[in-house]
């Protein structure tokens, strides 16, 4: 399956690294994989659904959030705002250089981005997301034990999967400036929520809480006894294929 890599101008004139997995023969449509929180476009995840979904049919763009991975800018600099920003850019570069996204796909603080944007595109039709938050403030509970560092000095180095990352009082605000209910409520877009009961980084109760604030047609797929990352390939490639069919019958 072959894969493209584009760079594509993002929301602060920075580089956002991006990857393109197209199938072999005929595309029946696009998606757009929005990673997890300090992941990347290449995690277990992000690569494994993607090629699935290509053998499958689907063509599927996965990128990395400023300040991640192999993309420009300042992490630091960077908040839940510039994130969402950066995801309507790549999707606007999708809709003119091959066709708009009909899905939209994300990976815990990922998912909580495609929630957030997904009712603003006219061409998506559905949204996936896998073990995400209900609400995007959930991730400061990763550096809760910092936080008072990070309000009294304006930041603070923080360890987050083995890496140090230094987060900052403004990207804490901008946690809490955002209203998910609302844009939940008034999706309007096929939702498939999955999510693991044994997810120990985002409890099922998010699962739970989404599925309530948002309208129908809306579904919840366990993910049985998958970890947070998927990092058992069955799991991401369970996801994908039961993505693909119903994309087929919503999108």
């Amino acid at each position: 399956m072959p894969t493209e890599k584009i760079t594509i101008e993002g929301s602060r004139g920075q580089q956002l690294s991006v990857r393109l997995d197209e199938p072999n023969g005929t595309t029946s449509g696009y998606a757009v994989f929005a990673h997890c929180f300090t992941c990347s476009k290449n995690s277990i995840a992000a690569s494994r659904v993607s090629k699935a979904l290509g053998e499958r049919g689907m063509g599927t763009l996965r990128f990395d959030f400023t300040g991640i991975g192999e993309s420009g800018g300042d992490f630091a600099e960077s908040n839940f705002g510039s994130d969402l920003d950066d995801l309507r850019r790549v999707c606007g570069w999708l809709g003119e250089h091959r066709q708009p996204p009909n899905l939209l796909v994300g990976h815990s603080l990922g998912g909580a981005a495609v929630l957030a944007v997904a009712g603003e595109m006219e061409g998506v039709r559905c949204v996936g997301t896998i073990g995400a938050p209900a609400d995007p403030e959930h991730v400061s509970n990763l550096f809760e034990a910092d936080r008072d560092t990070i309000e009294r000095e304006g930041s603070a180095e923080v360890s987050l999967g083995g890496r140090p990352f230094r987060i900052t009082r403004q990207f804490l605000d901008d946690l809490g400036a955002h209203d998910p209910e609302k844009a939940i409520a008034n999706l309007d877009r096929a939702l498939m929520i999955f999510h693991s009961p044994v997810d120990r980084v985002v409890g099922i109760d998010n699962a739970a809480t989404i599925f309530g604030w948002a309208r129908h047609p809306k579904s919840f797929v366990s993910l049985g006894d998958a970890d947070h990352l998927l990092t058992d390939r069955k799991d991401a490639e369970f996801v994908a294929a039961t993505l693909a069919p119903w994309v087929e019958r919503f999108g």
